[in-house]
């Protein structure tokens, strides 16, 4: 069955009113061939449009009007009109590999796919496209696209992917660039692969695309305890952090002094594995690159200060425990401490959760499970509620990555748990019980794809983890 085949049509849109009906197939808008997401949303921009549709052998054309950029109230069955691309690599820091046997089937599935960067922000490797999709990109000048890069030597990036295409990578970043198409990178750096001498080189390749190239993440490599049979690899140590960092950082300064921009970060995770403080808020610019866990503590201390100077201090919360990652949990501490002095009546405590699902290597928040909460949490003093991260769980799903429920470690623990964004903010307003109504995280997520053939759209380990280029719960 064809997957531009509209399901439903919204009543009272712009193709409803033009008589579109279910069951149809789009085939094409203004003269151009629709085969995915990104043509349909492309062609369908404009005010004026004619549909070409066809349903049972029959096609005729619908002449519609609507708002310049109003959505048309189609449906189809996949979001993407058309299946995901798998990956086609097989990076040797991958976390997909990383993952231990007998999970639900979508986490193992690797996607690789230029659309869903464009469209959700996902990472891509560049390794998959066709000619007509690197053209596509170009003519319909889709941007920003991220990209992840890892090295720009060819035979290297060959090396790190297994994938002989991977040292073409950097030519389509050329054209890209050339045609003013903006780029964000990530760079998994795996100690002895691609730092150093090899780190210097795609930094300065990268920087050479300025402004094509907007900003680059350097996260470290993210191992699990599941890697028999894998490429031996070393994690960072705290004195191999600290020169990644001393190397990232002076090529950043340089960068600021050339092109107006520090260009390249690295991720908080550098700060913490070599015990160094994160840097200050204006260090990191826009924040472009949070997703990759670049700044993300920083802006959450700076929300947090911000919304507690406009608490009055006499709030009387409920004691509570928030279980978070190691690597977090210090900077929890310090903030509950905060509050603690501005609200006396705050009885709270911070409990860093050992990830002993993955491995030890593996200490950040997002990848906590709910098994190593009930069993590292089970028989201590919670006070009346456990606050946790939002992105512990599925995307707008009470569950966790092992599968195990909200619920199940609410009935072990005998306490209400409250997932909460990661926004200072909103950590505030948990902690003060602040426009809370129990057990619902305040977090609205964005509007994403349904159904479980697109679950894995939502899976984005952190930590270096991109075997799957990007995605996340």
């Amino acid at each position: 069955m064809s997957l531009t085949k509209i399901q439903s049509v919204d009543r009272g849109s712009p193709a409803a009113r033009a008589g579109v009906r279910p069951g149809e197939t789009l085939r094409q808008v203004n003269g151009h061939p629709i085969a995915d997401v990104l043509d349909y949303k492309y062609h369908t921009y404009d005010a004026r449009l004619e549909l070409t549709l066809e349903a049972e052998g029959r096609v005729r054309t619908v002449k519609l009007k609507k708002a310049e950029g109003q959505d048309l109230g189609l449906n189809f069955q996949t979001y993407l009109m058309d299946r995901a691309r798998s990956c086609a690599n097989h990076c040797i820091f991958c976390f997909v590999d990383q993952m231990p046997p007998g999970m639900r089937n979508t986490l193992y599935f690797k996607d690789d796919d230029a659309r869903l960067s464009f469209l959700m922000g996902n990472y891509i490797t560049l390794t998959n496209l066709s000619q007509r999709e690197l053209d596509r990109i170009v003519d319909l000048r889709i941007s920003p696209i991220n990209v992840s890069v890892h090295a720009t030597d060819p035979e290297l990036r060959a090396a790190l992917l297994k994938n002989r295409r991977a040292g073409e990578c950097f030519d389509h970043m050329r054209r890209f660039a050339a045609a003013g198409i903006t780029m964000n990178c990530q760079i998994v750096a795996c100690p002895g692969w691609n730092d150093g001498a090899a780190l210097q080189r795609t930094m300065e390749d990268l920087a050479s695309l300025h402004p094509g190239v907007n900003s680059v993440s350097v996260v470290p490599v993210g191992l699990t305890k599941f890697r028999s049979g894998l490429t031996s690899l070393e994690p960072y140590t705290p004195q191999s952090a600290a020169a990644a960092l001393d190397q990232v950082e002076e090529f950043g300064a340089q960068c600021l002094e050339r092109l107006g921009t520090r260009l390249i970060w690295c991720s908080d995770e550098f700060y913490l594995k070599a015990g160094r403080p994160l840097p200050e808020e204006e260090f990191y610019e826009d924040f472009t690159q949070l997703e990759n866990g670049v700044g993300m503590l920083r802006l959450l201390e700076s929300e947090f200060r911000s919304a507690l100077a406009a608490a009055v201090g006499d709030e009387h919360p409920s004691p509570f425990t928030i279980a978070t990652g190691v690597s977090a949990a210090p900077l929890l501490e310090k903030l509950v401490g905060l509050v603690a002095q501005r609200c006396p009546q705050v009885r709270g405590q911070v409990v860093p959760i050992v990830n002993r699902f993955f491995g030890e290597e593996i200490n950040v928040a997002g990848l906590v499970t709910g098994s190593d909460l009930i069993s590292q949490l089970k028989g201590r003093p919670l006070g009346e509620r456990l606050l946790i991260p939002q992105n512990m769980l599925r995307h707008k799903e009470r569950v966790f990555l092992d599968d195990v429920t909200v619920e199940q470690v609410e009935q072990a623990l005998g306490v209400p748990v409250t997932a909460v964004d990661q926004d200072g903010g909103a950590l505030l307003d948990a902690i003060l019980e602040e426009d809370w109504s129990g057990g619902e995280a305040i977090w609205v997520a964005e509007e994403a794809p349904a159904g479980p053939e697109e679950e894995f759209y939502r899976y984005n380990p952190p930590q270096g983890g991109a075997g799957t280029e990007g995605e996340r719960p």
